[in-house]
This record gives structure tokens, sequence and C-alpha cells, in this order.
């Protein structure tokens, strides 16, 4: 079984240790070892000839955009080959038996089996009690799905789009990606490899830079809903308390001018929740007075913090955090419902009517020597209630229409034939960036449902969501870009320039009727 390791990073110094564990041992080396080169600035070389060993040769250095790990791990599984791509964070050691047993673990991988998690195992110290930052780390033993060590099928990263680019932190990319996986009918097993996680220095406010996490909490409610805590198995954690907490210090703040008698209640509950906090965080620890003043002064702040990132996730919308995005080379536009008037199986050129501002936003695409093409599925052809002559001149209508688009690949199977080119599966768009001569990652797809920007991740292409009435409130919450409409859309992939909010979608219950021609 071939495979390829993927490790981003941030050139951290531990990534020297890593490598020779890597390299030594027994079993398959990887057919390559990814090195994505997550550095906002490059002074030094990433590796050296001593760290190789007998990887002398299978590592590659390929450059990142320094925007977390999710672009970064997307970055390396995109650029490989082999079936399975194991991901490694830099920060931990493979063990001497590692090659093998992950051998082991993908050859008895069964066919619905997306990926195969190793074992974490973090060294605490046998002579005292552990740290604060100690026992958060050796959390990672118990974490379900974390990618410190976790091989998945390429195929199955592609069908789902690999990891959300929204999560800008390690901290919940990995259960993102392990609840889409889950959720399409894969599964993820437990492997018998094993790596080593040291607990890395950490300065005294380690745990409130930690709180940013808060924020992406709130991306996973957005995306998964109610629930996604049990089915990723992640612990209620402590926020209601902290908010609470913070709301009584506020309180006690805001009304000692005037009532001194509701601050002073209001703040005994702030000391009662930042005492109950502080004795939580030291009962378990080595109590030595160094411990002891840190665990109270960051007690003290972070139920503020935790409530600062809590209400910054609500109140910035997922994605203006990203960086600016690369000018397409071209632009792949769904058909109906996104260029023209979405009339089902339509077959007849004269009932073809433009979306609005369509004409205007494809000639400044062409006026930025953008290029445009076309990518729509047509079952109506496989269910017999089109044929592909009128598909065909339907078509050609929108050339005289729009100018001239090309190419235009179409997808003519029902939903139950199981191809690989029907949205949201990625062949439409691999078979257009191809006869475009462009790497996928080099284009973009504009479509008006969640089944177009899936085709999009799962070919590496940028996907972005332009709503109408049919589109639905989870899929505009889960898509990586949103614009109002295809003037903004064009001027988010021209020149980065991000929409303002768009308004509610209403959704029309007509318009969940069978989808088939929407999933494009």
């Amino acid at each position: 079984m071939t495979y390829e390791v993927v490790i981003p990073t941030a050139g951290r110094a531990c990534l020297a240790a890593l490598l020779p564990a890597l390299a030594a041992g027994d079993g398959p080396l990887p057919e390559r070892v990814l090195l994505v080169d997550d550095r906002a600035e490059r002074t030094e070389p990433l590796v050296r000839a001593r760290h190789l060993g007998t990887l002398a040769g299978r590592i590659h250095v390929l450059p990142g955009d320094a925007r977390g790990p999710s672009a970064a791990r997307n970055r390396g599984w995109r650029a490989t080959r082999a079936p399975w791509v194991a991901f490694l964070d830099d920060d931990v050691i493979t063990s001497p038996g590692w090659r093998a047993d992950l051998a082991a673990d993908l050859l008895s991988a069964a066919a619905d089996v997306a990926g195969s998690q190793g074992t974490i195992r973090v060294p605490l110290p046998r002579h005292r009690r552990p740290t604060d930052w100690e026992r958060n780390v050796a959390g990672l033993e118990h974490a379900r799905w974390a990618t410190a060590d976790m091989a998945y099928r390429r195929d199955a990263l592609a069908a789902v789009g690999g990891f959300d680019e929204r999560f800008p932190r390690a901290y919940r990319e990995d259960a993102d990606l392990g609840l889409r996986l889950t959720a399409s009918g894969w599964r993820i097993t437990c492997g018998r490899r094993t790596v080593l996680h040291p607990v890395r220095p950490a300065g005294r406010a380690v745990s409130l830079a930690k709180q940013a996490g808060n924020a992406d909490d709130v991306l996973m409610r957005r995306v998964h809903g109610r629930g996604w805590r049990e089915r990723a198995g992640v612990p209620r954690g402590r926020r209601p308390r902290h908010l609470a907490t913070a709301a009584a210090g506020v309180v006690a703040a805001a009304t000692l001018p005037f009532d001194r008698r509701a601050s002073a209640a209001a703040a005994v509950l702030w000391l009662a929740g930042t005492a109950e906090l502080t004795t939580a965080r030291v009962a378990p620890g080595p109590r030595t007075r160094d411990e002891v003043l840190t665990m109270a002064g960051t007690s003290a702040a972070i139920p503020f913090v935790a409530g600062w990132w809590w209400a910054r996730g609500h109140v910035i919308r997922p994605g203006d955090a990203l960086a600016p995005r690369p000018r397409p080379a071209a632009v792949l536009f769904d058909r109906d419902g996104t260029l023209v008037v979405d009339v089902p199986y339509n077959g007849d050129p004269d009932r073809v009517e433009l979306m609005p501002g369509a004409r205007d936003a494809l000639d400044r695409l062409r006026a930025a020597g953008v290029r445009i093409g076309v990518v729509s599925n047509q079952s109506g052809v496989g269910r017999g209630l089109l044929s592909r002559a009128e598909v065909e001149s339907v078509n050609a209508r929108l050339d005289t229409l729009l100018g001239p688009l090309w190419p235009v690949e179409w997808c003519p199977h029902a939903p139950a034939d199981g191809c690989g080119c029907r949205k949201p599966a990625p062949g439409l768009v691999l078979r257009a960036a191809a006869r475009l001569g462009f790497n996928p990652s080099r284009c973009a797809v504009v479509g008006d449902i969640g089944a177009d920007v899936e085709a999009a991740r799962a070919a590496g292409a940028r996907g972005v969501l332009v709503p109408t009435r049919r589109t639905r409130r989870e899929e505009v919450a889960a898509a990586p870009e949103v614009a109002p409409d295809l003037a903004s859309a064009v001027d988010l992939l021209l020149d980065g320039r991000r929409p303002s909010e768009p308004a509610p979608i209403r959704v029309d219950s007509s318009s969940l009727r069978d989808r088939e021609e929407t999933v494009a």
C-alpha cells in the first residue's frame, strides 16, 4: 500500500526531531514527504541534509500561504498522488515501528474506511503532578480524529473538499473534517501505530491564547448544527460558566457609580466564579507558588477573553478574515440558476432568460483576461426528459446572449447512475480545467447551491456561492465564500473585495422539489 506524508510546519525546531524518527525504523518508506512551509518569512532553510537519512530524495518542500494548518494541509494533500495521505504535525515523534504499523493499518482498512487514526502519547513528568498546560496537551491522547497522526484516503479528501480553511487554528479543523466524512457515509478507524507528542514550552498566558477556539466553536455550530459536540466526541467545556462570570464582572463595574449594593452583589458572583475556576485548575496540578499565581491571574481573565472570542465568532462572518486569494485564471459557471433563470428540464432556446447582471459580469472577466466556461448537471437526459441535441441548443443560445463560453462541460447522468462527473463530484470541474490546460487550483467555480461549492472543493478549485431563493440556508452557512449577486462575485474574484452581508435568503418551499437539475 503506497502512501505519502504531509507535514505542515511553521519552521519549529521540533521538525528536526520528527524527520530522523520518520526515516528510522521498519516498514515501507513513503513515496514522498511533502513539507508545507507555512512560515511568513523564509530566511533560513527549512530542513538540513543531516536530518533526512533514508528520506533523502523523497522530501519535497511546498510553499504555504501562512494561513494556518487547514490551508497548509490542503496545499499538501492536493499535491499528492498516492491513494493514502498520512498527516503528521511537526511537533510529534514517530515510534520506531510507525511505518510498519501504518502499512498494516492501511492494508486492513475496509473500502468504506476514509481514515485511520494513530495513537498519541503525551509524556508527563513522573516526579510531580502535571501543570495546567501539560494536562491541556495530554488531552490529545483522547481527542477523536486528531490530525497530529491521521491517514486519509485521498479519494475521501477529494470527495468532501479537504479541510475547511475557515478554521484558521489547530483546534476544530480536524473535528469538522471528521464530521463531514462520517456524514457522507465513511468510517474513521483507530490504527495500532503510535507517535509521541512532547509538551513544548509555553508562556504564562497560553491559556488565554487558547480561548480563541471559542470563535471556532461558533462556526462549528453554524456548519454542523446542534449536537455537533456529541457527534465529534467533544466535551461541553466551561463556556456557560465563563459567560456568566464575565457578565457578573461587567455588571459589577457598570453599576458601581449608580448602585453600590447591586455592584457588590455582582462582584461577589464574579469573585465566586473566578475562585471556582482557579480552584479547579490548581487542585490537580503541582500547586507550586508559580503555578498558583499563574492560575489565579489567568483565571480572572479567562471568562472575559473567552466571552470576547465567542462574541467575535457571532459577529464576524466566517471567511471575512481569510487572506486575499489570487485572481483565478478561469471561472467556471453553473448554468441554470446562476447564468440563466432556472427552467426545469428546459430544452427550448426561446425560454432562456439571463440572470440579472450576467452579461456585464462575464464581460468584466473577459476584459481582465480570465477564461470563462460552464459546468452543468443535465440529468433530464438520463431521465429521458431531454435529448442531447436540446441541451446543446440551449447551450448555443447562451453563446448568443453571453458571448463565447468555452469549455462547456455538462453531465447527462441521472442521480442513480453513480457517475463521477455529476456535481457535487469533481468530474466536470476537472474535465474543464484539463481542457483549458490549467491546474484546478487556478480555477474558480460560481454557482447557486452547495453542490457547486462541493464540486469545486473536491477538484481543488475555489468555490463562490451566489444564493437564490432555492439555496438552502445550511448551504449558505457552509460555503467558504458567498456573494449576493454575480457582480459581487466578480468583484471578489478579480479584486478580492468582499461583499457586504447578503440579504437573508427566503426559501420557497416549491424550490425544495427534486433538485437534480439544481445540483449543479
